[in-house]
């Protein structure tokens, strides 16, 4: 075994210098948060020097963790490997829990049971969204399919279906609503409906946008140039955004033969493909949350809510290798269809 591989704790490895049966939750928590993220392994017979201690009964061992995974996880955990290593004539058990599809993982206990995520190298609690992104994981179901007690009869879709007729020159339908996934049979919205719709339905759907005087917050004497808010429809929400950064941001421009040619600061392709990325890809579970916007002398800047879909540290992969994977995958097909992205 390469030990040099293992050095501390990670995000995907632990040590444990026992198998503690009395208090087996300290292990097991671990379990749980390996389960309801990207898998992980969990070393029995090292400390946290990564001193190879070794442990006495490692048959015995070995049986009694994966008893107590069974009983004390729910739901049950199917997938993950145990075995027997030796080295140095000292006996290690390596426990791999793979990951897992039925989130979230409960760590059972008498009268409760909790479920735990994994953050850097520790085990910890999830906060109510990221458990929410669990139980839609587990259900196969994403934000935006989910449906609302919203009735169809009451709301209109009249910046939809005007952005619709104008790329396909057809008539968007109530038919059409429930094909594309904004309504279900039982003419009640789900999120993305709610979402497209010209009232305000999911209230953390605003963006909040600032015209700063400077290069930042504070080191000016007037903070703020302009500001606004933008609520309800997000296709709304979209061009209301980029008429903001239009007035409040620079053009350049050149002299020509019979005219001067003007050109924006930022090129508009990129403003319309950053703003639909934070709409459309942005974790609306979080209430409480929306998109800032902070433009500044030199630079705009964009925050949406939420983190990598697949729950991935950013830090820690390869910009240039990273897979497409959408949050919400019913706006992301819509905005297609009209022609914004």
């Amino acid at each position: 075994m390469d030990w040099d591989k293992f050095i501390g704790e990670t995000n995907s490895y632990e040590k444990k210098v026992i198998l503690n049966i009395d208090d087996p939750d300290n292990w097991l928590k671990t379990v749980s948060a390996f389960a309801n993220g990207k898998g992980g392994i969990i070393f029995f017979g090292i400390d946290d020097n990564d001193n190879l201690v070794g442990l006495k009964n490692v048959k015995k061992d070995s049986e009694k963790i994966s008893e107590l995974i069974k009983t004390k996880i729910e739901p049950l955990i199917y997938d993950f490997d145990l075995q027997i290593l030796t080295d140095n004539d000292k006996n290690f058990i390596m426990l791999k829990i793979f990951e897992q599809y039925k989130t979230p993982y409960y760590v059972v206990k008498k009268n409760s049971k909790s479920a735990y995520i994994r953050v850097g190298n520790q085990t910890v609690s999830p906060e109510s969204w990221q458990l929410n992104q669990l139980i839609l994981k587990g259900s196969n179901t994403t934000f935006d399919g989910l449906e609302t007690f919203v009735s169809l009869k009451n709301v209109s879709f009249s910046v939809l279906k005007g952005f619709y007729y104008q790329i396909t020159k057809k008539e968007l339908k109530d038919k059409d609503l429930i094909s594309f996934n904004l309504v279900n049979p039982n003419t009640l919205l789900t999120n993305a409906g709610a979402l497209l719709a010209d009232q305000e339905l999911i209230y953390q759907s605003r963006l909040f946008i600032t015209r700063w005087n400077g290069l930042d917050k504070a080191h000016s004497k007037m903070e703020a140039l302009d500001d606004d808010e933008f609520k309800g429809n997000i296709i709304s929400i979209l061009k209301e955004t980029e008429s903001f950064i239009k007035k409040n941001t620079k053009k350049l421009w050149k002299k020509e033969k019979l005219q001067r040619k003007e050109y924006p600061y930022y090129p508009k392709e990129a403003i319309r493909e950053a703003l639909v990325n934070a709409l459309i890809h942005r974790d609306y579970s979080i209430v409480g949350s929306e998109i800032h916007i902070d433009i500044y002398d030199d630079r705009l800047e964009i925050h949406s809510p939420g983190g990598m879909y697949n729950g991935d540290f950013i830090q820690e992969q390869d910009i240039f290798q990273l897979s497409s994977v959408r949050r919400n995958p019913i706006l992301a097909d819509m905005f297609e269809k009209i022609g914004l992205m």
